[in-house]
């Protein structure tokens, strides 16, 4: 069995280290490198907690590439450099599975494009728990039936954006099916600025940073005598990797840009 030559960007952050621990779990999965701000021309092996990965680090991800011929690469870093890994990768023949949230539109545009020029699939996951993709899916279905609604998400302290790319693409969701609509009574006014979230077509979104959170989103509707709540909890890292594993899997077999694992799940 040919394995998939896998380099992971951002092996030491904390969700990057459970994608290298699930290379080596994953039989069918290959970490030929690790592509890192510093430790050029160490050794996986050498980090603490890293010792059973003997793959080399690179700093620079056309030498990382060029050298070592990867089929895809994971990248778990920030929006800036996962843009930058993902059309560079592309260039090189190499698809990409970005975990990173906080793309704008005109990124995903350009994405889109050198998937065609390069006939080579990239996927972007805002959540690549399968259970909160699952969420968002039953989200959309609910918007049909409830017009109202607002979306709470809880992330750690030390999450850059807000509100997450999984607020966003749910609410991305629901706005396909529910017409834009202000919500609440019309003559409502904040005393604090803010109070009410942010705005996208009249839904609410409510973002919380707490130290003990990881990732966790409810989305709430309410109509006449009745509400609906959906809500997704991931307590830990591992929860992500499943996505990870089928988000590998999936971008082998596409030559497009598909932006949520939502739209490769039946």
């Amino acid at each position: 069995m040919n394995k998939v030559k896998i380099v992971i960007a951002g092996p030491r952050g904390r969700m990057g280290k459970e994608a290298v621990f699930l290379m080596g779990r994953t039989e069918e999965f290959e970490l030929v490198a690790v592509l890192d701000h510093k430790n050029e021309g160490k050794n996986l092996s050498e980090i603490d907690g890293f010792l059973p990965y003997d793959v080399p680090i690179y700093t620079d991800i056309e030498k990382c590439l060029i050298t070592e011929k990867p089929d895809v690469l994971i990248d778990l870093t920030t929006p800036e450099f996962g843009m930058f890994h993902a059309k560079t990768a592309l260039e090189h023949g190499v698809r990409p599975v970005v975990g990173t949230t906080g793309f704008t539109s005109e990124n995903l545009k350009d994405l889109e494009k050198l998937c065609e020029e390069q006939n080579r699939g990239c996927i972007i996951a805002p959540n690549f728990a399968l259970g909160a993709v699952l969420m968002m899916k039953f989200s959309k279905m609910a918007a049909k039936y409830f017009q109202d609604v607002e979306i709470m998400e809880l992330h750690h302290d030390q999450k850059l954006d807000a509100p997450s790319g999984t607020a966003l693409k749910t609410a991305e969701l629901i706005a396909e099916v529910r017409n834009s609509k202000k919500q609440g009574h019309p003559n409502e006014k904040e005393t604090i600025q803010g109070a009410r979230g942010a705005d996208y077509e009249g839904m609410k979104i409510h973002s919380t940073r707490l130290p003990g959170l990881i990732a966790h989103q409810q989305v709430m509707f309410g109509a006449e005598g009745e509400s609906l709540t959906i809500r997704h909890d991931s307590y830990n890292r591992v929860s992500f990797m499943s996505g990870v594993k089928f988000a590998v899997e999936e971008v082998l077999k596409i030559n497009v840009l598909v932006y949520g694992l939502e739209n490769l799940m039946d």
